[in-house]
């Protein structure tokens, strides 16, 4: 009877502590071990020692510095102890729209627009997506520094772009004399400005997120606004503003082809005129050399070359006028 108990409890231990205690990681996968709550980490090495704190000011530097813990690349089988526990964490790209609230499904009109105000006070809808992925390399920030890492992201990234909007100017424009007054009117509208400077726009936020992985162990690849909605109350004066622009700029860009196609015949004219009279005196130029080299030959020789050229003359002439001294 003992005996029985004794083989039941072992391999009820072999069963519950042995073989349960294989698993293997996927390849889009990373895991870290704990040994009673404490995960395993890299001798005397932090986030600090890491490339990706260098966005961080130094006020940050110590509010978010992390251990490096103990990565263990897809494979396997591995082993852990019953006193051990795994997380195993995707690091495959994710692709969210850029209203998407974690913990409300009702928020920004049920997580399709992101509400903006701009600089001059209008409201705006933007919507958009974001890639992010979990940073391999600050595994620990992810699981153990903050309970919900995507909403603490979404919430930062949400906050950097609304500032954003609201300060955002757009580079002036080039504009020529005609131009100058339809450029700053154009220019004068916010949300002209935000549609046509979308990717300066999106640049500015990948910038501003480079810090998301050493905050928050997720990296922000890419941000991606794809729409600007204006109020409806404005939309109509917006479009009139825009359909306004875009005739006054037409025009001055079919006077300025009209200006330039005329200028460039009115040069090519002055070559052509040019040519002509650069043939006319061609060989006038020709004849002086000739008669230069004449009188240099001899003193005879100028007078002999002008006898004959008088006598051909008037071998060709009809009628001949002499003046008859008195």
């Amino acid at each position: 009877m003992m005996a029985g108990i004794l083989a039941g409890v072992g391999a009820w231990f072999l069963l519950r502590w042995v073989l349960a205690g294989f698993y293997t990681v996927n390849q889009n996968e990373r895991a870290v071990k704990t040994a009673f709550g404490r995960a395993k980490r890299v001798t005397g090495k932090t986030t600090k020692d890491d490339p990706i704190c260098e966005g961080l000011r130094e006020s940050e530097r110590e509010r978010y510095d992390c251990p490096q813990v103990r990565v263990i690349a897809p494979g396997g089988p591995y082993f852990k102890w019953p006193w051990e526990k795994v997380y195993k964490v995707s690091v495959a790209t994710e692709t969210v729209n850029m209203a998407y609230d974690p913990e409300s499904r009702k928020a920004n009109r049920d997580n399709t627009v992101l509400e903006a105000v701009t600089k001059d006070q209008l409201n705006i809808g933007l919507t958009g997506q974001i890639r992010y992925r979990v940073a391999d390399r600050n595994l620990y920030a992810f699981l153990f520094g903050v309970k919900k890492p995507i909403a603490h992201v979404m919430g930062y990234f949400v906050s950097v772009l609304r500032e954003r909007i609201a300060n955002f100017e757009a580079k002036p424009m080039a504009a020529g004399e005609g131009e100058a007054a339809v450029a700053v009117a154009a220019q004068g509208v916010s949300i002209n400005d935000l549609r046509k400077n979308l990717r300066d726009l999106n640049d500015r936020m990948d910038h501003e997120c480079r810090v998301s992985a050493a905050r928050y162990g997720i990296v922000l690849e890419a941000s991606l606004i794809t729409g600007i909605d204006p109020p409806a109350e404005v939309e109509s004066a917006l479009a009139a503003i825009n359909t306004a622009y875009n005739q006054v700029s037409s025009d001055i860009s079919l006077a300025q082809a009209s200006a330039d196609q005329k200028i460039m015949q009115s040069r090519r004219a002055v070559e052509i005129e040019t040519l002509k009279a650069e043939a006319e005196v061609q060989p006038l130029v020709g004849m002086a050399d000739q008669l230069r080299a004449l009188k240099t030959s001899g003193q005879g020789a100028l007078r002999a070359y002008v006898r004959n050229v008088r006598l051909a003359l008037w071998d060709r002439a009809e009628r001949v006028v002499l003046e008859v001294k008195p």
